[in-house]
């Protein structure tokens, strides 16, 4: 019969785990075994019996005086007894019978066997394999566990679990299958590898399988985005002007790509190129659509508008928002699609809001007591330009404004003024003043007349030939007057209409 380190040697072999932490796990478990069994106080110690092979169960006392635990401690001359060289300090030891240890003890000390050995095979196996992490590897389907898969890796087993599959894939017991090793966890419920087919870098490892210029580092993987088994966005770069990134990963009649597009059950892979311009890329990420231009609102937040025809919005926005979701993933910005036609009523209602006039609340910054706001807001005053054309004799006449808030009102209506002429500076023709009040008791102009020379100026023509303009008749046609310049420049700063190569 084979002795128990002879039993160890071969566990270890098997499990992969050296043998002195397997003969550790004996050591400890027996002797949890011993102490569960006589029941005793004393130190108890297991060691290997170098002759046998067997581990022995020992009690061990010292040898003291006087004694002041007879349970633990021995005196001197008892001591001698056993070990004639024994001193005070030394240690004696009493072999304990392990042929006492009863059934239940075994099975105590074949759970701690166990337990310890688990321990050492997860400390192995994250040892290996955490270092391993999005690997493409090579398994078996072993066995199935409700609607997780436990695949075979040769040393170890992984999980494969539902939220990590496709949804157009089902395996059989024995299938093969290539999996991207996603995580090792050392502690939980589920401890072990635990791999993945549903991750980017799933398609990431095929392209660098299928494609030898990714291989060799002439075309690079620049980013992925992929809602497993409906569609994947890959988008590719190439060092070299000469290689033709996207051309290289589709193949000659796209051979490549359809040899990874068949190890993925059919799902769909749109190739991009990538860019470093936001503009430009979000502009291939968004293909197979045709963008007309494209603005960055926030490029802090990372935040862009896209404007498309109206014909395009569909094929933009995708199958239930799928293609501009996984643009948005690709790219890492927000990114907000909209029509010819939504954009310019946005326009339209921007520029009617500034023709109704600028809001009266703008001179709280200015140092517009609130009250005085309010008591203006109350009798109707909403706008800075009706506020402007009043006299101080009309302000003080809306209850709850005095002298005193009238001459608020004048310093913050011209702080107004000030600082919207000042970015103007240089700009304007000679001449032309911004409508200001003018404080009560001056010997200059009064408000009233200052504001009706304004309003004559801008009103009147300047001279007899000017006219009223005529809209042109329909059949004369006419370039028609951009809404401002704000919109002329907004056209004119959007991204030119370019054929994009659409994903495979």
């Amino acid at each position: 019969m084979a002795s128990i380190y002879q039993s160890i040697e071969i566990l270890s072999k098997e499990k992969g785990i050296d043998a002195q932490i397997v003969l550790d796990a004996v050591k400890d478990a027996m002797l949890v075994a011993a102490r569960k069994q006589f029941r005793t106080e004393e130190d108890l110690i297991a060691d290997l019996d170098q002759r046998t092979g067997n581990i022995l169960i020992y009690a061990v006392k010292t040898v003291a005086e006087p004694v002041t635990d007879p349970v633990r401690e021995m005196s001197l001359a008892e001591a001698q007894r056993y070990d004639a060289s024994a001193q005070i300090g030394s240690q004696i030891r009493f072999e304990k019978p392990t042929e006492a240890l009863g059934r239940i003890s075994a099975q105590t000390a074949k759970q701690v066997i166990l337990q310890k050995v688990r321990e050492a095979e997860r400390e192995n196996i994250h040892a290996e394999f955490s270092g391993r992490v999005g690997e493409l590897v090579n398994c078996m389907v072993k066995r199935m566990e409700g609607p997780d898969l436990v695949v075979d890796l040769g040393k170890t087993e992984a999980r494969l679990s539902k939220k990590e599959q496709s949804r157009l894939e089902n395996f059989s017991i024995g299938e093969r299958v290539r999996c991207v090793i996603k995580a090792v966890d050392k502690t939980g419920k589920n401890a072990g590898v635990i791999v993945s087919r549903a991750a980017p870098e799933l398609v990431m490892r095929l392209f660098e399988q299928e494609v030898p210029e990714i291989y060799d580092g002439t075309v690079q993987i620049r980013g992925c985005a992929r809602e497993p088994g409906e569609r994947t966005k890959i988008a590719v770069l190439s060092r070299d002007r000469d290689v033709d990134c996207v051309g290289a990963c589709v193949g000659m009649k796209g051979m490549r790509v359809q040899s990874i597009i068949r190890e993925l059950r059919g799902e769909k892979i749109d190739i991009i190129e990538f860019s470093e311009d936001p503009v430009v890329f979000a502009t291939h990420a968004l293909s197979p659509a045709k963008i007309s231009r494209v603005a960055i609102i926030d490029s802090m937040e990372k935040h862009m508008e896209v404007i498309v025809e109206d014909t395009q919005l569909s094929l933009a926005i995708g199958k239930k928002g799928q293609n501009v979701r996984l643009a948005a993933k690709l790219l890492g910005w927000r990114i907000d699609i909209k029509t010819e036609e939504e954009k310019r009523q946005e326009v339209e209602a921007q520029m009617a809001a500034m023709a109704a006039g600028t809001p009266l609340s703008v001179l709280s910054d200015y140092g517009l007591p609130e009250p005085a706001l309010e008591a203006l807001l109350s009798a109707g005053v909403t706008t800075v330009e009706r506020m402007g054309g009043m006299t101080p004799e009309e302000l003080e006449a809306i209850p709850a404004i005095d002298p005193d808030a009238v001459q608020a009102l004048v310093l913050a209506v011209n702080q107004y003024y000030q600082a919207m002429d000042a970015p103007a500076a240089g700009t304007e023709p000679a001449g032309t003043e911004s409508p200001e009040l003018v404080e009560p008791g001056t010997e200059s102009t009064t408000t009233q007349e200052a504001v009706e020379a304004v309003d004559e100026a801008a009103v009147e023509p300047a001279g007899e030939e000017a006219a009223t303009p005529v809209s042109p008749e329909p059949d004369e046609p006419s370039e028609p007057e951009p809404l401002s310049q704000e919109s002329d420049t907004m056209e004119n700063s959007g991204l030119s209409v370019t054929d994009d190569k659409p994903g495979t």
